[in-house]
């Protein structure tokens, strides 16, 4: 069991005792996991005490705790707690723990304040528009804690150029169905076959390359259709994705798996990054591989790029 205090808190959520939840946490300073290699980050409903205590037998490798949508207004000062109280838990975790808060007019400003003490890795901020919205967020969280932004407003998809303003900004997360529903789009266009999703998934993933930026592609919230969930996964690896937004953990699963290196593709990139630096001592950086054909340096830092992102 995670949180140490959990009779006590189930007591308190049962109450509705706000008073007698926060009377649990108590403020201490965390390590934080810099890790932005995740492939697979999974959405935990801050509120619901069982999922919480799941975290360290989960095999994914990033938490989100979820403090906005699917997170009924009374409950919102509770999962706040509970967040703190499961951050404290985890003084030191493998998985990269990021907490989503609510829009910063929505609470997200007082959310943030309030978190910095207990040091999540990241914190994933809704409804961004404009740089200026971004760098209101620098300003709010402490300087070790990583930026998320969830691009899901037209103002932000015709921004996202300009949205890292920082290193410190370090994933975009696309949320199709808000910024669908923003652009007054139907959500029945977002099928694997449709072409304006395809060019949508391009331009978001180019994009947040270019700048510096962790792509995370949409969750998919029918998340017992695991074969539709399984087009999506091929689809966007097929483009170039390598992290997918998850709900359970069997989504999470079937996303490793796909965005994963297969045993032949390591053995390829492990063959080409030791022929490389082999013959790279030598003072040569092109050369005919009797394996894999020509190989210079562009292919040696696409292998070396595959290999760590793995």
């Amino acid at each position: 069991m995670l949180i140490k205090e959990s009779a006590l808190v189930q007591e308190a959520l049962d109450n509705s005792d706000l008073d007698q939840l926060k009377s649990l946490v108590k403020v201490q300073s965390r390590e934080i996991n810099p890790n932005t290699n995740f492939k697979s980050p999974l959405m935990l409903s801050a509120h619901k005490l069982k999922h919480l205590n799941k975290i360290p037998e989960l095999t994914t490798d990033a938490i989100i705790l979820n403090l906005e949508d699917g997170v009924s207004q009374e409950m919102k000062p509770f999962a706040l707690s509970m967040v703190m109280l499961t951050l404290n838990a985890l003084q030191k975790s493998d998985k990269t723990i990021i907490v989503r808060v609510n829009a910063l007019d929505e609470g997200g400003v007082e959310e943030i304040a309030l978190l910095n003490a207990f040091r999540p890795d990241a914190i994933r901020v809704p409804k961004v528009k404009t740089p200026e919205d971004v760098e209101t967020i620098l300003g709010l969280c402490d300087e070790e804690i990583a930026i998320h932004l969830s691009i899901e407003t037209k103002e932000a998809w015709l921004n996202l150029e300009q949205l890292k303003t920082s290193p410190r900004v370090q994933a975009f997360y696309l949320g199709i169905l808000d910024l669908f529903a923003d652009m007054k789009l139907s959500q029945a266009l977002i099928t694997v076959e449709n072409p304006l999703i395809h060019q949508i998934l391009a331009r978001f993933l180019l994009t947040s390359k270019a700048v510096g930026v962790k792509p995370i592609s949409f969750v998919y919230q029918e998340y017992q259709n695991k074969i539709g969930f399984q087009k999506w996964l091929d689809l966007e690896k097929q483009m170039g994705f390598d992290a997918k937004g998850c709900l359970s953990p069997k989504q999470v699963a079937q996303t490793q798996a796909t965005f994963g290196l297969d045993a032949k593709e390591r053995a390829r990139a492990e063959h080409i990054v030791k022929a490389f630096e082999l013959q790279q001592s030598k003072g040569v950086t092109g050369f005919s591989d009797e394996k894999y054909g020509f190989i210079d340096e562009p292919i040696y830092k696409g292998a070396l790029a595959l290999l760590k992102g793995a």
